[in-house]
């Protein structure tokens, strides 16, 4: 049996993720530094800084751009990494998020939200948010003979659809499939040490998701109140609330997990609301 510290530890391995500058995302990067891992921001702004931020804490990191709607310039992405890595052994597809225009109101009835913002939405989430990156960094992945992880980002909404943002909930629906579907293909298909999770984080305060939270004055707007109300712990998530689950789906503590959707939610999706 392996020590503990050798289970969870990321000593010598290389992380990527993308939507590293985001709020979750800067949590999970340094997680996965302070476990070990030499990890590449990958965002379209603020990676330097964010990269930097880590090194000034004394961690090994390193900025850089992407896109992950366009698929060429997650290659391009790539192979700056990988000429600076050599390999790639975890993978965080954590960029996503909602727009307002894809929200359902008073003033913008589900008849009358816009194509375009729906599908920039389902794009974002499951496109850009899952799939494209783990077909370019996952080409390279399945050659690594001692095993990989991508860890995908979901949503409490791919359990139970909330009211209101029809397109997020379809999306991380999707991306829960998807990432069953991957682990299922990647350990058959290519390297059965490549394994493929998601986390499905509940309710945490984003830039983001705020205007639904909160109100001018900062106060809980009623949803925000509804949702404390079904959370047996009686909070929102904080970011660093998702370290410990990536750091076990990154390292040999779950080398025989795959295909698994974690939710990391203070117990809302366990309670019925009675």
């Amino acid at each position: 049996m392996q020590s503990i510290d050798d289970l969870f530890s990321l000593d010598g391995m290389n992380a990527v993720v993308t939507g590293g500058a985001g709020v979750l995302g800067t949590s999970i990067c340094r997680g996965l530094a302070s476990a070990g891992a030499r990890v590449a921001v990958a965002d379209m702004k603020n990676f330097k800084e964010s990269a930097d931020c880590l090194v000034s804490e004394g961690f090994s990191a390193d900025g850089f751009y992407i896109d992950v709607l366009k698929k060429e310039k997650i290659v391009e992405c790539a192979e700056e990494i990988l000429k600076k890595y050599k390999r790639v052994d975890i993978l965080v597809n954590c960029a996503g998020g909602n727009l307002k225009e894809a929200t359902t109101s008073p003033e913008l009835s589900f008849f009358d939200l816009p194509f375009e913002a729906l599908e920039k939405v389902v794009i974002l989430n499951l496109f850009g948010g899952a799939i494209l990156p783990s077909q370019v960094f996952g080409r390279e992945m399945i050659k690594n003979t001692d095993g990989a992880s991508i860890i995908n980002v979901s949503s409490m909404n791919a359990f139970r659809p909330l009211t209101r943002i029809p397109g997020y909930s379809a999306a991380k629906a999707a991306v829960s499939n998807f990432t069953q579907w991957l682990a299922t293909h990647f350990a058959m298909e290519y390297n059965k040490s490549l394994r493929v999770n998601a986390i499905a984080p509940g309710f945490f305060l984003t830039e983001q998701n705020r205007y639904l939270m909160t109100d001018g004055e900062n106060k809980l707007t009623l949803r925000g109140q509804t949702i404390i109300q079904h959370t047996p712990m009686g909070r929102f998530g904080n970011p660093d609330d998702l370290i410990g689950a990536c750091i076990w789906l990154a390292s040999k503590a779950s080398s025989f997990v795959t295909g698994v959707v974690v939710p990391i939610d203070g117990g809302f999706n366990a309670y019925s609301g009675v």
